[in-house]
């Protein structure tokens, strides 16, 4: 009889040096690299391999761990997932991991199934914390703006999540400069700071560098980038071509098409050139490019194996950047 040993977290893990980084004015530092869980965590997913990937990122001093409640597919598996290994493996681990999730897209019929009311917000945690048998979450985010709602409404369901303990801290994803600057505005006179702002930033999205995050950084506000490869792009998988299985491939892919790998073909091959020059992959060079920002705390990667963790995670040894290799990423990029 073959007995499955439990998992025991590598006693190492916290030997990286400077691999944490402070989140805005709070307490919390943040690992540069967060795991993401929006896509392989699904219910079609091999389990075995979404508890491969955890342990593995633990294992490496990754001790963040994003979710929303819409993930999957279909919507919450990844959670509910997400919720079966960390009572396997990791809930002796709880006090050392920051657990986050959102609400704000599209979970459930009629109309308090979406966006940012009261009603969802708070029915969404509850049903978030349950999937994940979780008392609370660690970072509870707003996925996005509503237009309809008002924001004070749905700023204050985030602080009565924090002061009823489904939360310790609140945070905000997707929204603009001013948006962004109101909310935190409004959380502040509620008495529960915003934490962090989770974003879109990468080479080929370089926008908010100049307006966002550095009102964030002004505001005292951490943030967490996702989308630093841009979907992939930039990653030496499209370098010469669109390979068999990836998401350019499918054809209903909703996240890469086969036009925006073709369009990005030149800035690809020439930013992989300047990749090499640095000893670095591409992802690593794209990596690396978000973190090198004082205002960026911290880079979410999505992954499918356990290699893909630990090469992501050498981009955090070389996040400096000469002037000169600055103004040739902003040359290169600019010819989209």
């Amino acid at each position: 009889m073959n007995l499955i040993k439990p998992y025991q977290a590598c006693d190492q893990r916290y030997k990286t040096k400077n691999f944490y980084k402070r989140c805005g004015k709070s307490g919390i530092k943040l690992p540069k690299v967060s795991l993401g869980l929006w896509h392989n965590f699904g219910k079609n997913d091999d389990l075995q391999n979404q508890k491969k990937l955890i342990q593995t990122a633990f294992d490496n001093g990754i001790t963040h761990f994003d979710l929303a409640n819409n993930y999957g597919p279909p919507p919450g598996s990844a959670e509910t997932n997400f919720g079966k290994i960390l009572g396997d493996d990791l809930s002796a681990y709880r006090d050392e991991l920051i657990l986050s999730t959102k609400a704000g897209y599209g979970m459930w019929e009629g109309p308090y199934g979406d966006f940012g009311s009261r009603k969802y917000l708070i029915a969404s945690c509850d049903q978030s914390l349950k999937r994940m048998n979780l008392d609370y979450v660690d970072i509870f985010y707003h996925h996005r703006p509503d237009p309809d709602t008002p924001l004070e409404e749905t700023m204050s369901a985030l602080d009565h999540l924090v002061k009823s303990g489904k939360a310790l801290y609140i945070g905000i994803s997707n929204y603009s400069e001013t948006e962004a600057l109101k909310a935190i505005r409004i959380l502040e006179g509620l008495g529960t700071p915003c934490l962090i702002h989770q974003l879109r930033y990468n080479m080929l999205d370089a926008k908010p560098q100049e307006d966002v995050l550095p009102s964030l950084f002004q505001a005292g506000v951490g943030s967490i980038v996702y989308s630093p490869l841009a979907q992939g792009l930039l990653s030496n998988r499209y370098r010469n071509a669109i390979p068999k299985g990836s998401r350019a491939e499918r054809k209903d892919s909703p996240f890469l098409s086969h036009h925006e790998v073709e369009t990005h073909q030149s800035i690809i091959h020439n930013l992989t050139i300047l990749s090499e020059k640095r000893g670095q992959t591409l992802a690593q060079l794209a990596l690396a490019w978000c973190l090198r920002l004082e205002s960026v705390t911290s880079v979410l990667i999505g992954v499918s194996t356990t290699e893909q963790i630990k090469e992501n995670l050498k981009a955090c040894d070389h996040t400096d950047f000469t002037e000169e290799e600055l103004h040739e990423i902003s040359r290169i990029c600019q010819k989209d």
